[in-house]
């Protein structure tokens, strides 16, 4: 199967909000999520939107709003991040406080949607994002429950466009996307990740392994570790948009169930929203009871992921590749393990890994050799 990669024409921005600022943001989250109708649906044109099956999910080229034990995590389009959350005035050029504490990140980023299938997750980040990595390119890898996106500085396209025709991918225009029939890749599963180089000053590294090093020394040096919480069970799952006879009551169950998790302060959820595909969801199991018991969500309810989560605060935002590192480990490049099926979240300050409950003692057995390498190394 071939691997299709397309560029999304949306110019966005990476906003952090502490946890103590969570609520001081709400009404900005809710506003961003569920934007106001225009005039002439308030009018009575949003029935015959509705008729038409457009949801408000597809508002956006692009949106996704994360929230962990650590920090509420934003991308979205740069013109709402200026407008919700910048200060009223910034012409510092560098990431500053905005609205309620929020940080907006001078940096604009593009995305690129990702389709295929083949690879299983932990081998299909190291595929997709090893040659951008070893080109020095720092990037966000996101996959939702149906495609795969890259988020990259926008300053950085040419440079991702070089790196992928050096792997191989044509760009063909009846599909206006760039294809890769060698390539191969899982799109069954829903999971985000970032990845990226080490820092602007040091050279990228010359291969995947010595990414990893780098990756767990630094975290050593910084007294970073992987973190389980015992009381986090993960669910990955989408919106309903497969019944025309129930769009409306689908489209206000999600709606509600959204609400009800937002206004709550979850202990871990993260929405991704584009106009081709129907919401996407990771949520902590104990929000489903908001969802009308799943009857508005598509996936299996029943299928916990642990999280294992990093707090790399202390790093800076360039500081990316720390996923890869950990996929790379986890998937049994260097321990001589099996590999170990896994789903990924990386927002601004926050690193995740998520594996299945029968699978987490093995990951951290695997991450615990890699924490001793480096310390010996």
């Amino acid at each position: 199967m071939s691997a299709q990669i397309h560029f999304v024409d949306a110019q966005l921005s990476l906003v952090h909000i502490p946890l103590d600022q969570y609520h001081s943001n709400l009404q900005a989250f809710l506003k961003l999520i569920f934007p106001p109708k225009p005039s002439s649906e308030a009018s009575g044109e949003s029935s015959k939107s509705s008729e038409l099956g457009l949801s408000w999910t597809s508002h956006y080229a692009f949106l996704n709003i994360s929230i962990t034990p650590f920090e509420c995590s934003i991308v979205c389009p740069k013109s709402l991040a200026q407008e919700l959350f910048a200060p009223p005035s910034d012409a510092a050029g560098a990431s500053t406080a905005g609205r309620n504490g929020a940080i907006v990140s001078p940096e604009e980023f593009v995305v690129i949607s990702v389709e295929g299938e083949g690879l299983e997750a932990g081998k299909r980040v190291l595929e997709l994002t090893s040659p951008l990595a070893l080109a020095g390119i720092s990037i966000f890898f996101i996959t939702t429950y149906f495609l795969d996106y890259i988020i990259v500085p926008a300053k950085s396209k040419a440079q991702v466009v070089r790196a992928l025709e050096d792997r191989g991918f044509q760009f063909e225009e009846r599909a206006e996307a760039y294809v890769n029939p060698a390539a191969r890749h899982d799109r069954n599963k829903s999971s985000t990740s970032s990845f990226g180089t080490m820092s602007p000053s040091t050279p990228p590294p010359a291969t995947v392994d010595e990414l990893q090093a780098r990756i767990f020394a630094l975290l050593k040096r910084r007294e970073i570790v992987p973190k389980v919480d015992d009381d986090i069970r993960l669910i990955q799952c989408a919106g309903r948009r497969d019944n025309p006879s129930s769009f409306l009551t689908d489209e206000m169950g999600l709606q509600n169930g959204l609400t009800r998790c937002l206004v709550s302060q979850p202990p871990f959820l993260s929405l991704t929203l584009t106009p081709d595909e129907p919401a996407s969801l990771l949520l902590d199991r104990r929000l489903i009871m908001n969802f009308e018991f799943n009857r508005v969500l598509l996936g299996n309810t029943e299928d916990f992921l642990i999280p294992i989560m990093l707090d790399l605060e202390p790093l800076p935002l360039e500081a990316s590749g720390i996923v890869c590192g950990l996929a790379g480990k986890l998937a049994g490049r260097n321990a001589g393990l099996n590999a170990i099926e896994m789903s990924y979240l990386s927002t601004a300050h926050t690193g995740t890994v998520m594996v299945g409950e029968r699978d987490l003692h093995h990951a951290m057995q695997a991450l615990r050799v890699e924490e001793n390498n480096a310390e010996g190394g």
